[in-house]
């Protein structure tokens, strides 16, 4: 008997009981706590379920049924019934931002997909970089999906771990922390003129768990997928590279030495750190560059500040044998810089040392930045001369290399005295040590040819 309990409980570990705090986000009677945003499609409730249906719509834009409440950490459980002639998802941790995309709805999606590629319940990263986690090597969750019939679907999103399950079965087991809270949608896809109107997607069930997540947990045999350093499939395709590689100083070295430094910058868990020195700029180990030169490029670089008056940069068109003296390389600068710091309003033109800014040339528009402490990703644009700065998917500058009024800024500027700055064809990338803490990873590049 013993011997039964203790095997009992085992079995048992990790499943939550039907004592937990669930919390009904669907009151089987009405869309009370829920609202509609995107596109036309239909959403009523008929006899205690949700009913989705898809409405022709030219510009085939997707429809979701959204929480009034955001979640960070939760178990979230429902139950969905989908046509086969119907692609679906659940949004977790999603957002809509009038910076971003016009207000698109954008996050992490549990795919519902009936199609005969059956990758239900695995990880979306809608309207932002694709596939995350697709089931193709997962076949027994890709035959646990029922068609026509009532199927279940469990997310457990628990800091930066997102893990699934279809019908019991464990199907995606994810690690990324890009985005950590957000709200809940359902979604109706949008349909192209050839497909049908009135096609159908139901939901029941739904129900989600915010509290003492640590009893109800379960645990998956599916070998978790990290986004840190790596590139996702979507990108893989469309050409881009890691510009490190997360472990080492591969392809790095000091901007005025041969190797990497010696001092002032550590790799610790997947993050590339410039230590606080104290010392101002380049007064420990200095900046870093690429040992590879780049001339029309896409530059993604995620970063961290851990103090309001942190200051450091990205540059980019550098060339390493100018100023080979104190301070900076030469080249153009994507700011890094705290509000809290005392050069934030300074600048050779109104508001160019702001965050995002072109360095000293060109404020950037003011949008919402992670707070201190948070992530931020940088991304800078450069092709036939025309430049653009991105923060957290939204445009924040943009202008034109070499031209009359570039050269009018430069020569306003504290670069007056370099001739022909920024107007080198290729160069080096640079992450700057200004003497503050700051971290930066997934660092990635695409050429343009």
């Amino acid at each position: 008997m013993s011997i039964f309990i203790v095997i009992f409980l085992i079995g048992c570990a990790g499943l939550p009981s039907e004592k937990a705090p669930w919390v009904d986000l669907f009151n089987g009677e009405n869309l009370n706590g829920w609202y509609i945003k995107g596109g036309d499609a239909k959403y009523e409730v008929k006899e205690g379920v949700i009913v989705g249906s898809t409405v022709y719509d030219t510009k085939s834009e997707s429809t979701f049924l959204i929480s009034d409440k955001m979640y960070g950490d939760f178990i979230l459980e429902l139950d969905f019934k989908v046509d086969p002639n119907m692609n679906s998802g659940i949004q977790i941790r999603s957002n809509s931002f009038d910076h971003y995309m016009d207000g698109r709805v954008h996050g992490y999606q549990i795919e519902i997909d009936p199609s005969e590629r059956a990758w239900t319940a695995g990880i979306y990263d809608s309207s932002r970089r694709g596939w995350l986690f697709p089931l193709t090597d997962n076949k027994k969750a890709q035959e646990a999906f029922k068609q026509n019939e009532w199927n279940s679907v469990r997310v457990e999103a628990i800091g930066d771990t997102i893990k699934t399950w279809i019908n019991n079965i464990p199907a995606a087991h994810l690690i990324d922390d890009m985005t950590l809270s957000g709200f809940i949608a359902l979604q109706v896809h949008g349909i192209g003129e050839n497909d049908p109107e009135g096609t159908e997607i139901m939901w029941k069930n739904i129900r989600i768990l915010t509290e003492n997540l640590d009893e109800y947990t379960r645990e998956t045999p599916v070998k978790p997928v990290s986004t840190k350093n790596r590139l996702t499939i979507d990108e893989e395709k469309k050409g881009w590279k890691l510009l490190w590689d997360g472990e080492t100083t591969r392809g790095w070295r000091g901007a005025k030495l041969d190797e990497f430094p010696d001092e002032g910058w550590v790799i610790e868990n997947g993050e590339l750190i410039v230590i606080a020195s104290g010392g101002g700029e380049s007064a420990a180990g200095g900046d870093i560059v690429t040992k590879e030169v780049y001339g029309d490029f896409e530059l993604k670089v995620d970063f961290k500040i851990t103090e309001g008056n942190a200051n450091s940069g990205i540059k980019y068109y550098v060339d390493t044998d100018i100023n080979k003296g104190p301070g900076s390389s030469i080249g153009l600068e994507y700011q890094i810089l705290g509000e809290e710091h005392p050069d934030y309003e300074e600048g050779s033109h109104p508001g160019s040392r702001k965050m995002a800014s072109l360095y000293d040339l060109i404020q950037a528009d003011p949008i919402p930045i992670n707070p201190v402490g948070e992530w931020n990703t940088a991304h800078i644009i450069s092709k036939d001369n025309h430049v653009e700065h991105w923060l957290n998917g939204a445009k924040v500058l943009e202008y034109e290399r070499k031209n009359p009024g570039f050269r009018k800024l430069v020569s306003e500027s504290k670069y007056a005295e370099w001739p022909n700055f920024g107007e080198i064809e290729r160069g080096h990338i640079l992450l700057q040590d200004h003497g503050d803490y700051v971290a930066f990873k997934n660092i990635k590049i695409k050429k343009i040819n």
